[in-house]
């Protein structure tokens, strides 16, 4: 047997072995570092990596209050000329059928889809029956329209966060909707504060014709204005309060 020429296969062998592991990463504990740069420039030049997306931004928590088991009343005025009487009258109905939320976000911005109050004007009754018959029969329909409701759509000049007590001054704008006519409204706000519960009176003014409505006319009643005040005092609390 030719022991040299073994012996010179063997180290051209490991020779080539050497190398291949230089190659292919399977570098001795000195080369470390330089297989780590190696591999940190091949993940950059990787045409597949992507950067972590953001977290994304947190939804601010909505504020809900629903109207209160009490302290809730709507009312109109009607200034009417009465047979018989030398001035004029304010005509007044008034119902506590109200229901319904307002709901805001952290901004103090109306979330007009979930915010609705609802004011059930079958139960409108005033000091005369004549006057109310003709309201629910003629006025409002409350057969076929039993409800009259407001959507808020935005709040003016109030500001975050609703403090704890005492009183502000602000305009609601809103859809109101009689007798399935909708138009957008104004109210005059005048708010109190205590603790987490709101309440006040809220106002406006409208016209029967802007909602198709006919003016109430009975035999004692001899004129009766176009103008209509409405009113509502209002008590809401967080829900589930």
């Amino acid at each position: 047997m030719n022991l040299n020429g073994t012996a010179r296969k063997i180290a051209v062998l490991a020779s080539i072995g050497a190398a291949g592991a230089a190659i292919f990463g399977f570098t001795t504990v000195g080369d470390g570092a330089q297989a780590a740069e190696m591999s940190a420039a091949l993940e950059a030049r990787s045409p597949g990596s992507v950067a972590a997306a953001p977290a994304p931004a947190s939804t601010p928590a909505a504020q809900r209050y629903v109207v209160a088991a009490t302290g809730n009343e709507a009312r109109y005025f009607a200034r009417e000329q009465l047979a018989g009487v030398s001035f004029p009258n304010d005509a007044i109905g008034v119902t506590k059928g109200v229901s319904g939320a307002i709901v805001l976000n952290d901004a103090g911005k109306l979330v007009p889809e979930q915010s609705r109050i609802v004011v059930d004007v079958t139960q409108l009754k005033s000091d005369r029956d004549r006057r109310d018959g003709y309201v629910q029969r003629r006025t409002l329909e409350t057969e076929k329209y039993p409800n009259v409701t407001l959507v808020p759509k935005e709040i003016s000049g109030l500001t975050m966060p609703l403090p704890d007590s005492g009183r502000a001054d602000f305009r609601l704008l809103g859809d109101l909707t009689i007798k399935n006519v909708t138009r957008p409204t104004t109210w005059q706000v005048n708010a109190r504060f205590r603790g987490d519960t709101l309440s006040g009176t809220a106002s406006t003014s409208l016209t029967f014709a802007d909602f198709q409505m006919d003016k109430p006319s009975v035999p004692i009643v001899l004129s009766v204005q176009d103008t209509l005040h409405l009113q509502y005092d209002f008590t809401l609390v967080p829900q589930g309060k």
